[in-house]
């Protein structure tokens, strides 16, 4: 239970069902001052507060454990030693892949527990052919994208009550009708460690800043930086380029290389990308029936399914999509899709643009 409202309405629900519920809140941040900034957070002091009175209105037992550690390694560590390699990571798929789904489901499971019951807007869905995860009724909701690194042994002990929830406004009107008093809290947004927002900062103090160049497509340096950590794919604003475009068009980060700390810049047009590859895959469930498949691929938590080739060859999935994707960095994950199903997902390794560099 995080504190909010999901996690709240997903417990009585379940209570409801008739299951025996004991409600956990994770505590994340060895920081035991940590208070919550409006939106901005989560797994605070006053998050623990609240699910402890969401439980006890519930008439649950409740228990916040401590996995400040776990998460640390697997998690925050994870996250600084990525955007070290150039890379851009998504902590909420981490956490949900080494702490909510693993951590905390191996503990429940020496508990004597069945399942791990959460507030996440996704659906599952029981076949002769095993346990499916597909995405929510509510689109606007679907966190089916950052549950996509769940295996099929996870899912098989995975609840969703609020999977075929219409919207959020009807979670906030139970949570109303039941007297739970974090019906109207705000959702959690940003990066929960970083609960300030300022990510660039954060990175500073924990990777280091070193001036570096930034160079054109060509290898032509046209002005310099203090970080290649502070850049991502596909950014535009901040880069104080010393030497305009030719066509005098803004540039955009194309890619971040730790190594040499270059950051390359170019016209928007090379942001397409015509492939996309990685060797860090899992099946949600099971596998393709065949090494090559068609599929939709979502790059990003919130951006539309591309429909898409995909094929397993010497352990990396490469993905052709019919439409070139916009900017995508290495160390985002891909999510693939047969419709709404979850078929599963891979942290992409590699890119490859659709514009040559001679254009």
């Amino acid at each position: 239970m995080s504190g909010g409202v999901d996690s709240a309405v997903a417990a009585a629900r379940a209570v409801e069902a008739g299951h025996d519920v004991v409600g956990v809140h994770l505590a994340l941040s060895r920081a035991g001052g940590t208070l919550r900034a409006g939106s901005r957070g989560c797994c605070t002091i006053e998050d623990a507060m609240d699910a402890r009175r969401a439980s006890d209105k519930l008439g649950i037992p409740f228990y916040v454990w401590d996995f400040s550690e776990r998460f640390r390694d697997d998690v925050i560590d994870d996250f600084v030693s990525e955007y070290r390699a150039g890379r851009t990571p998504n902590p909420c798929m981490r956490c949900n892949e080494k702490i909510k789904f693993a951590a905390l489901l191996e503990r429940a499971l020496e508990l004597g527990f069945d399942a791990v019951c959460t507030g996440h807007y996704a659906t599952l869905v029981d076949t002769p052919r095993g346990r499916e995860l597909h995405r929510a009724s509510d689109a606007a909701k679907d966190q089916s994208y950052v549950l996509g690194v769940l295996t099929a042994e996870q899912l098989a002990h995975t609840y969703f009550p609020l999977g075929t929830t219409p919207s959020k406004a009807v979670v906030r009107a139970e949570a109303e009708e039941r007297g739970l008093s974090v019906a109207q809290k705000p959702d959690s947004h940003d990066i929960c460690f970083i609960p300030d927002g300022d990510t660039r900062g954060w990175l500073a103090d924990k990777v280091g800043a070193e001036r570096g160049e930034i160079l054109d497509r060509a290898g032509a340096v046209v002005g310099t930086h203090e970080g290649a950590h502070a850049f991502t794919v596909g950014q535009r604003r901040g880069l104080q380029l010393g030497v305009p475009a030719a066509d005098g068009k803004p540039r955009f980060v194309l890619e971040v290389r730790p190594v040499n700390n270059t950051v390359v810049v170019g016209p928007k047009e090379a942001l397409a990308c015509a492939e996309i590859a990685g060797e860090r895959f899992t099946w949600a469930g099971r596998a393709p029936a065949s090494a090559t498949f068609d599929c939709h691929v979502q790059i990003r938590a919130h951006a539309d399914p591309v429909p898409a080739s995909a094929v397993l060859e010497d352990g990396v999935v490469t993905v052709r999509p019919a439409e070139p994707f916009d900017g995508v960095a290495p160390g985002q994950t891909a999510v693939l899709y047969d419709g709404t199903r979850v078929i599963g997902q891979f942290t992409i390794d590699r890119t490859v643009s659709a514009v040559p560099v001679e254009a």
